[in-house]
């Protein structure tokens, strides 16, 4: 049974908790799938956290659950100190999804003037519209609007009641690139006021840039959570690039290194110890010109996945770069 609180604790010093949280659903051959799989997750008030995964890795089921939209088969998810329904009605959580229509004959500012209705205190509709960037377009119809300026629109309904916590599942879908940009500088400035966010993307340069910490799920469990550069480094590999032309016996003798690629007179090692790896070839060696790079979040996530007791991990074609304008999908 779900054992949702119901009554809010405006002290609580935790957004979002979800204690072993269950959720199936029929496989289509007379069984079940867990979609999410006994996950234990807490947030913190005026936490930015980035939720990573592949297609089916449970994200879009886990925030249905904090908004509300689902229920847990067993364990427990409380929002605010309540249960996420209650937040919701009181406007303390907002939400901008992947689903959910717009009416395409409304203008942009009417749209958010019948939403401000449904609101006991709403910000005032031509604060909302500046702060997600409609202000120009508030006399446009919806139905002209942009994939990215509808989205927009809804992330300006998310903010309505000046929630104490934002979740965004796919938020910059369909944006191009300056789009994108121009999102999370809007973003940022609503997290620095101390709004909670939690947002669900396959940009993985946006949870680099953007989130404090990041939660990876794959087949509907926790592989990996932490600031982002931890997560960064559990790949347990950097990159170091030197101007050399080793012989075999030089390569072989070069400690820590996991695989080393050569084009021409460039040497780029893959290692576990970077900076060992590095005083080696500058004392050791006449290699020069070292650059060290970090493992990226991308190359953690396959390496973390890899590492799994899951079956094969996801294909790489699955995110997005976010100088493409490549419309991610769930």
């Amino acid at each position: 049974m779900t054992t949702d609180a119901n009554s809010p604790d405006t002290n609580s010093t935790e957004a979002i908790t979800l204690d072993e949280v269950v959720r199936s659903f029929p496989d289509g051959s007379g069984g079940r799938f867990r979609a999410v799989d006994s996950v234990s997750l807490s947030f913190a008030r005026g936490e930015v956290t980035a939720l990573l995964g592949p297609n089916g890795a449970g994200k879009t089921t886990l925030i249905d659950m904090m908004l509300g939209l689902n229920h847990p088969e067993s364990g427990s998810v409380t929002v605010l100190g309540g249960s996420p329904k209650k937040a919701a009605q009181r406007g303390r959580i907002g939400a901008l999804l992947q689903t959910g229509g717009l009416l395409p004959d409304l203008t942009v500012k009417e749209t958010v003037q019948i939403i401000a209705a449904l609101h006991v205190d709403p910000l005032p509709v031509g604060e909302v519209l500046a702060t997600a960037g409609l202000t120009e377009i508030a006399s446009r119809t919806v139905g002209k609007c942009s994939g990215g300026q509808q989205q927009r629109l809804k992330f300006a309904l998310a903010l309505l009641p000046s929630p104490e916590i934002i979740v965004l599942d796919e938020p910059t879908a369909g944006m191009d690139v300056s789009a994108r940009h121009e999102f999370w500088d809007r973003m940022r400035i609503t997290a620095d006021a101390g709004t909670t966010v939690l947002f669900a993307t396959h940009y993985l340069e946006e949870a680099e840039q953007f989130a404090r910490r990041t939660v990876l799920m794959h087949h509907g469990r926790i592989i990996a959570d932490g600031p982002t550069d931890e997560v960064r480094q559990q790949a347990g590999a950097a990159h170091v690039r030197v101007s050399w032309s080793p012989s075999s016996a030089d390569l072989h003798a070069v400690p820590h290194v996991i695989s080393h690629e050569i084009h021409g007179s460039t040497v780029t090692f893959r290692t576990d110890d970077a900076d060992a790896l590095a005083r080696y070839l500058l004392t050791a060696t006449e290699a020069h010109g070292i650059t060290v790079r970090p493992a990226t979040l991308e190359e953690a996530f396959m390496q973390l996945t890899a590492q799994a007791t899951d079956p094969a991990p996801p294909e790489p074609s699955q995110y997005a770069a976010p100088e493409t304008t490549q419309e991610a999908t769930r």
